[in-house]
């Protein structure tokens, strides 16, 4: 966990953040300090956040946006950074889909362009956006992904192909983008408690069911990582500790797909 002042004077933009893992980073970073500004599609549920976050006294602020949108997205960078006067981080949490695990045989073609269209574009287009901002001094990308684009996961064929877009574009945009200080990073999940994804999950039928069950048993640890612990570690990436990090996806997945075990 960030120390109480480690993030004092940052100005930290999180993406696909009204819920699940991005709200927990967000809370984290403005509990270590930051100046928060938080996203998502629903101002209800945005508003929700915020309230609670402010009611801790934290700074924190929703801007609302569909980030699947290069105009949205463009438009929530550019609030963020004219409130703040600057960018120092981003962390790009994107979107769930709405399909969720389905064997691709099963998914119409909407389905499968949708998928795609909603997984991928809203973790791209706000480093895109954000990239001038970032260039001013520096800063941290830390985006949310997922293991799926690792290991091979039945009823994810294309939320699979997106993280592995994702870890491949990490590399790159690190490599792309150290002339100008700035560190490219990423964390893959897998199946994480206390987040929506979760909550479908374990209340789902058939496949989606199905899948949960096993996953569940799969744990070494006998649980899977919580939301809190997995936004830890993308709060470390973005932190000056992780300042000789950059290109890399850290796994935290609880073992769940680690081959030794």
């Amino acid at each position: 966990m960030a120390g109480p002042a480690e993030f004092k004077g940052k100005a930290a933009l999180i993406t696909g953040s009204s819920g699940g893992v991005g709200l927990r980073v967000a809370e984290q970073l403005a509990e270590a300090g930051a100046s928060v500004f938080i996203n998502g599609r629903s101002a209800e549920r945005g508003g929700r956040a915020e309230a609670r976050l402010r009611e801790s006294g934290y700074d924190v602020r929703f801007i609302a946006g569909d980030c699947a949108s290069y105009q949205d997205a463009a438009a929530v960078v550019g609030t963020a950074c004219s409130s703040a006067g600057k960018l120092d981080i981003l962390i790009s949490a994107g979107a769930a889909g709405e399909a969720g695990p389905t064997p691709f045989a099963e998914m119409t073609p909407q389905q499968i362009e949708n998928e795609f269209r909603m997984l991928l574009m809203p973790r791209i287009f706000p480093v895109h956006v954000a990239l001038p901002a970032l260039r001013e001094n520096g800063g941290s990308v830390v985006l949310l992904t997922t293991e799926a684009g690792r290991y091979v996961t039945p009823g994810e064929s294309v939320l699979g192909a997106v993280g592995a877009s994702i870890i491949m574009m990490t590399k790159t945009l690190a490599k792309e983008l150290g002339r100008f200080k700035i560190r490219v990073n990423s964390v893959a999940l897998s199946l994480t408690s206390d987040t929506p994804m979760w909550d479908r999950l374990r209340t789902g039928e058939g496949f989606e069911r199905d899948l949960f069950t096993k996953l569940v048993a799969r744990f070494p640890f006998g649980r899977p990582p919580s939301a809190d612990e997995a936004a830890a570690v993308a709060v470390f990436l973005a932190s000056a500790a992780a300042a000789q990090v950059t290109g890399q996806t850290i796994s935290v997945t609880g073992g769940l797909s680690f081959g030794g075990w």
